[in-house]
């Protein structure tokens, strides 16, 4: 018997039935989000034949020199949801402050965060990169959205999700009723569900996910963790397989779907972190906790924290509960070091 086939505009119709008193913005909003992904897929794919590769002469407020992709995502996913009606401020990654609603487009009551494009270092490589974007009510009195409504905890998150770009597309997404995956069929120009209601594997492959590339820079917890991992210390008679990609999404992708670990931790370089609280740690938290897994900066849930700024960075671990109590233990156990 064939399996019906479920698009996302079906899927999306179909989730909002659950909520009688759903005025369909929500809805709308996530309609926009998987147009822009189709546009960004179809840029992704054509990269390498249309001189998009490379950087501009452009930096983006870490100082990073912008990849000309990064810009035109940045640009593609503004103008999907400028004129809609249902944002008051956008946010991104590629922008120091907040993005107003241009003035002759009404405003509403949603507010929009996102990365354009995670991963774009590794763009040239053709390797997987990512958006990753996260929806708030907002809570300001302002008619057009301020930076109080963009500078919200997790916990406050309507929805979020992250777009893969791959071997296929694919876009994954909550409103906190779940996690679901779909992936771009190219053939009819559809996002299509392929992964229903995803759940983490509890406690999954034993799978770990970081830069060993900075271990120069680790604390001594951190260096025993990996060691523990590897079964380098004797006391783990079934190591850990190193997978790391380098680009957030496709790794936290993996971990999503067969459990492990993923952490890129604080260090002597970046004691804070180097993830974006707002653009990647958030979203990416409320799409694990829904699946049924955990994240943490160390200390704290991440969807807990109480942003400062709108560009704050912050540690981050996730993966599934077993290996995420395993992963605190041994770091418990070490005493913690100062980070210069």
């Amino acid at each position: 018997m064939t399996r019906s086939v479920v698009t996302i505009d079906r899927h999306i119709i179909e989730m909002e039935r659950r909520f009688p008193e759903a005025t369909g913005a929500l809805s709308n909003l996530l309609y926009d989000m998987a147009l822009a992904a189709k546009l960004i897929a179809r840029e992704v794919r054509q990269a390498g034949l249309v001189d998009i590769l490379g950087t501009t002469d452009k930096v983006n407020v870490y100082g990073e020199q912008l990849k000309k992709l990064d810009e035109y995502a940045h640009d593609v996913i503004f103008r999907a949801f400028d004129h809609s009606g249902v944002l008051c401020v956008m946010a991104s990654e590629e922008a120091e402050g907040p993005i107003a609603i241009p003035e002759r487009f009404p405003v509403g009551k949603y507010v929009l965060l996102y990365d354009p494009l995670d991963g774009s270092s590794n763009i040239d490589a053709n390797v997987p990169v990512g958006t990753i974007f996260s929806i708030h009510r907002k809570v300001s009195d302002a008619e057009r959205g301020t930076l109080e409504d963009l500078l919200q905890p997790g916990f406050r998150q309507v929805a979020a999700g992250y777009v893969l770009y791959g071997a296929a597309t694919m876009l994954v997404y909550t409103t906190g009723q779940g996690v679901y995956g779909f992936t771009l069929d190219p053939s009819i120009g559809e996002f299509l569900l392929s992964h229903p209601e995803i759940r983490m594997p509890s406690p999954g492959e034993r799978i770990y996910s970081v830069n060993e590339g900075n271990t120069l820079h680790w604390d001594a917890a951190h260096r025993r963790l990996v060691d523990h991992l590897k079964g380098l210390d004797g006391a783990n008679p079934k190591p850990f397989s190193l997978r790391y990609v380098g680009s957030l999404v496709a790794d936290v992708h993996r971990t999503l779907l067969y459990g492990g670990l993923f952490f890129y931790p604080g260090d002597r370089k970046n004691p804070q972190g180097k993830l974006r609280l707002l653009f990647e740690a958030a979203p990416i938290a409320f799409l694990v906790e829904q699946a049924g897994g955990r994240a943490t900066d160390g200390r704290r849930r991440i969807l807990d924290i109480e942003p400062e700024s709108l560009h704050q960075r912050t540690p981050l671990y996730l993966g599934s509960p077993p290996y995420m109590e395993l992963l605190e233990r041994v770091l418990a156990e070490t005493p913690t070091e100062a980070m210069a």
